[in-house]
């Protein structure tokens, strides 16, 4: 047997039958947890066997640390600067209300060994905090190495806390719509998904050289109620896409086995979190219910992409906070047996974990749940102590709680025989088994910083990247417009909802502008042949409800009507009127007028598509690949991913919270349940339907 590569910066390495290995607990002999000729179950066996209650709860729970680059008082960081060793009595987030330890005592004293990384720092910092992590965990009685784990890092977006923690380090791509758009765009034209599967590849390579071995990703929810605040981190609403998309992401990311070079991924949010009410999300209160008013739409739907994920063997899978509405939702099934509905979050539903996911999809990794599921997204179980609500979650199926170090709810409920011992080593097994078959614990362990800036410096992950840029694009309108006349004089305006960042794409576009071939900037409208403006709505934030239903419209200070009953003001992008001026003045010269939209939501364009020229949609798209589409450089291959609703009136809901069209059911199907004379589906003036795979070519 060959010698694998080895590296220790505290403990020793001894030799056994000619070959090298880690004597991780420093006894001077090889166990079998150390021996790396071993089958990773059986070493997961006999470290659990080794492990004392407090080593095990720790196992049990994952946190965010911050590294010491965030640190204003640098006397509480590390020497070299890398480690944060700062302490906070008490630290406030959406998730719990806690202590905050530093990295240090969380691994020595909480004994807990896996870590969520939010920051945007560079990979050679990730590379090297993760280093210094493990050499703290070497240190430790039993040598257990730690686990760094990640929100999507490779997709363009502004930042948002939860979901695009980091951007603009690793190669940079679309968001997920934009992927999804890239690939229907490609299936349509022939061809198929293999643009995911390049995603997958190479984000891969920058996050293990970084040490990153853990991904709180995809999303393989189906969007199917429009107001969804999260539509934009989905693949979109093609049950079949989302399919194949599972499957060439986990490929990509795990290969066929989990081994030394893979990133293991958390699928999530089992059993889909798309089903919303009126698009209300469950991250705060209003949100707690998942309904599903069409009979069978749980099957058909939402879970067909994790019995794919369960399949191709997703390391793990992520339970959605929200509780399967029993008052509201018709029957559904699976696999011709009713589904009973406990009134409780997903986290907390032993069938839907143990008999749907265990059983019946045969999934054999195990379930992280999402954050903060014992404190303040705990619906369902308001009542219950929080260790009493640890064991609920654990007893259903929960291997390990997640964005808490709260550990001792663990130990209590173990201590009080809620949680039985063997309940939780079958837990730490499966952790522990990912772990082993990574490498974490042999030739994986320590990462080497400067390989992790070359392989994320490579190119041609980049290159690919802006390929599927190009792609995201969709020609939704064109009236002869597009492709722009050669020379075209082009004046150009953004808005969004925040003025500043408005004028930061603003000043983007332009500087692009000026140094691309075959497209001149003008400075007046009265001197374009284009008027092109780039517009950012936002709408409604997923970690806190509006007043009233989510909005849709591009629109300024629009007067709504508060769930209480009272009015409020919303507003979707700012100086909305500057849009309806530009068109006024582009079309009284003889000009064209464009907009592109930044379409992370399905947005209502009844308002200024009859007024356009041309329309794209774009899903986090660089603007420079905007050009090369209008240019004609780039043929427009893109489709769109979601269907695009033709009126406030098809999302309409009545004052029982009945939505004109359904909720748990994808655009494209809509129209099965619409009321008669009603469609779905925005329909422009050319006679198009904004219906998922409607993209416009030339």
């Amino acid at each position: 047997m060959e010698q694998i590569k080895l590296e220790v910066r505290s403990k020793n390495l001894i030799e056994v039958d000619g070959l090298k290995f880690k004597d991780l607990n420093g006894n001077g002999k090889l166990d079998p947890y150390e021996d790396w000729r071993l089958p990773s179950i059986e070493r997961a066996k006999d470290l659990v066997s080794k492990m004392n209650l407090d080593e095990k709860v720790g196992m049990m729970m994952i946190t965010t640390q911050n590294t010491g680059k965030s640190l204003q008082d640098k006397s509480q960081n590390s020497p070299d600067g890398i480690l944060n060793d700062e302490y906070k009595e008490s630290k406030s987030s959406i998730f719990i209300d806690q202590k905050e330890y530093g990295n240090t005592i969380t691994i020595k004293e909480l004994h807990m060994r896996r870590f969520i990384l939010r920051e945007n720092i560079s990979e050679v910092d990730i590379a090297k905090w993760i280093n210094a992590m493990n050499e703290v965990a070497e240190s430790t009685r039993l040598g257990i190495p730690v686990l760094i784990a990640s929100n999507s890092r490779n997709e363009n977006a502004e930042r948002t806390f939860g979901m695009n923690d980091a951007v603009g380090v690793f190669s940079t791509w679309p968001g997920t719509l934009g992927l999804a758009t890239a690939a229907l765009g490609d299936i349509k034209n022939g061809g198929d998904a293999q643009i995911i599967s390049d995603f997958a590849q190479y984000a891969r390579k920058e996050w293990a050289a970084s040490g990153i071995r853990k991904g709180y990703m995809y999303m393989l929810d189906i969007a199917t109620d429009p107001r969804w605040q999260r539509t934009y981190g989905t693949f979109g609403e093609s049950t079949e896409l989302i399919c194949d998309v599972a499957k060439r992401l986990i490929l990509g990311f795990q290969g066929e086995e989990l081994g030394e070079n893979s990133v293991a991924l958390t699928m999530k949010h089992f059993p889909g979190g798309g089903a919303r009410e009126n698009g209300f999300d469950p991250h705060y209160k209003e949100g707690k219910f998942n309904v599903y008013k069409t009979p069978g739409s749980l099957e058909k739907y939402h879970l067909p992409p994790f019995k794919v994920a369960v399949d191709y063997k997703t390391s793990s899978i992520m339970p959605y906070y929200s509780i399967p509405s029993k008052e509201k939702s018709a029957v559904q099934e699976y696999n011709g047996e009713k589904i009973p509905f406990e009134d409780v979050g997903f986290a907390f539903n032993k069938y839907f974990i143990d008999d749907i996911l265990r059983k019946k999809m045969g999934f054999k990794g195990y379930i992280n749940s999402d954050s903060g599921i014992i404190d303040n997204m705990d619906w369902g179980v308001e009542n219950l102590a929080k260790d009493d609500k640890a064991a609920k979650a654990i007893n259903a199926g929960v291997d390990i709680i997640a964005d808490t170090n709260e550990v001792h709810w663990i130990k209590k409920a173990v201590e009080n025989g809620s949680i039985s011992e063997e309940r939780i080593d079958e837990a730490n097994i499966r952790l522990l088994v990912e772990m082993f078959d990574l490498g974490l614990f042999d030739s994986k362990t320590y990462v080497d910083p400067e390989v992790a800036k070359a392989v994320v410096s490579d190119k041609a992950s980049w290159n690919k990247a802006y390929e599927a840029h190009q792609k995201s694009v969709v020609i939704l309108k064109n009236k002869n417009v597009f492709p722009f006349k050669k020379n075209a004089k082009v004046y150009i305006e953004c808005l969004h909802k925040d003025a500043k960042m408005a004028k930061h794409y603003e000043n983007d576009a332009k500087e692009i502008l000026r140094n691309y071939y075959g497209i001149n900037l003008a400075d007046q409208i009265e001197d374009a042949d284009v008027a092109l403006v780039f517009m950012y709505p936002k709408s409604g934030n997923y970690f806190s409800a509006t007043p009233g239903l989510l909005e849709l419209a591009l629109c300024e200070n629009k007067t709504n009507t508060a769930v209480d009953g009272s009015e409020y003001q919303e507003t979707t992008i700012s100086n909305i009127d500057r849009l309806f001026e530009i068109e006024r003045l582009c079309h009284k010269h003889g000009g064209k007028f464009v907009v592109s939209v930044n379409t992370v939501m399905p947005w209502l364009f009844d308002s200024i598509e009859p007024k356009v020229d041309g329309l794209v949609a774009h899903f986090e798209t660089l603007i420079k690949a905007q050009f090369d589409v209008f240019s004609g450089k780039v043929s427009p291959s893109g489709v769109l991913p979601i269907t695009l609703p033709a009126s406030a009136e098809v999302i309409a809901v009545d004052q029982q919270g009945e939505c004109v069209s359904r909720n748990d059911v994808p655009g494209y199907d809509k129209d099965l349940y619409m009321p008669e004379g009603m469609h779905y589906a925005y329909k422009d003036e050319m006679g198009n339907e904004y219906k998922l795979g409607f993209g416009l070519t030339y």
